[in-house]
């Protein structure tokens, strides 16, 4: 289908423009001229162009010190990094404003957009899960300082969720020593989350694994050590029954428990020795 001359009109005006506008932000980079500068920055700023309005802003912010503009330019050069998903640059910026400006008209604003930046930060809960402790640390940080604030449902919801993250790998942890067999740890790792969620979606789970895990463990020790190993088996299946009468696993549970007390019926009461 041919252009038509009013097509190509458009399109040689459109290039025109662009390239104008292209060189006068250039001219704009290169400028020692800081009020023009940073009007420029706001003008770009106010009508979403991020990119140009943050690497004006990055250049003006140590020419502004000490002037009335620079606490808003600091303030928009965080959001600007945001505005990007520069999530660890805009909370790093974030948190340089509040601490130079605790006061700001902005401060709420950028205590929040900090947190959110460390939140939108944080891995899947398959990762080390520092950055999303930090995270916790941050929006906790938030609440206490604005309990009244017009972003507390969002950051409680966001606390929830980091919750959620943390939960999923504690469980994930324990489950994985299950599954490679290191009883032992998988007990103690099983009992702490059990300690820590006790209103977990997995608490059942749990409480079956460490069952599981108890009983595999004493199994496998020497002789010595499995009536007190076997015991607790037994006061893991009694706990499992109380709070689960209706799991699905009951069955399964209740052999563990029988072999348990064949087990402990078998074994005579021995010294102390030293753990297998």
């Amino acid at each position: 289908m041919p252009i038509s001359r009013l097509t190509v009109l458009f399109l040689l005006i459109s290039t025109l423009v662009l390239g104008s506008c292209a060189s006068g932000y250039q001219k704009l980079l290169k400028s020692t001229d800081v009020n023009k500068k940073y009007e420029a920055a706001v003008k770009y700023y106010d009508k979403g162009d991020f990119f140009r309005a943050g690497t004006l802003l990055e250049d003006l912010i140590p020419l502004l010190k000490g002037r009335p503009e620079a606490e808003k330019a600091q303030f928009y050069f965080a959001n600007t990094n945001y505005k990007q998903r520069n999530y660890v640059l805009s909370a790093f910026y974030f948190k340089s404003f509040t601490d130079t400006y605790p006061n700001s008209e902005y401060a709420e604003e950028a205590n929040f957009l900090h947190a959110k930046s460390l939140f939108l930060d944080s891995p899947s809960y398959e990762l080390d899960q520092t950055n999303t402790v930090s995270a916790l640390e941050s929006i906790q940080d938030f609440l206490n300082r604005y309990a009244e604030s017009k972003y507390k449902a969002e950051t409680e919801n966001m606390a929830q969720e980091l919750q959620k993250k943390l939960e999923n790998k504690a469980f994930e942890s324990a489950k994985l020593y299950y599954q490679l067999r290191y009883n032992q740890a998988a007990v103690v790792a099983l009992t702490n989350f059990q300690l820590q969620y006790p209103a977990s979606a997995y608490a059942e789970q749990a409480a079956f694994l460490r069952l599981t895990a108890q009983y595999a463990w004493a199994q496998e020790s020497v002789e010595s050590k499995q009536r007190e190993r076997f015991l607790e088996a037994v006061n893991f299946y009694q706990q499992f029954i109380d709070s689960y009468p209706k799991s699905k696993n009951l069955k399964a549970a209740q052999d563990m428990y029988d072999v348990s007390q064949a087990s402990l019926t078998k074994l005579k009461a021995t010294p102390a020795a030293a753990s297998n």
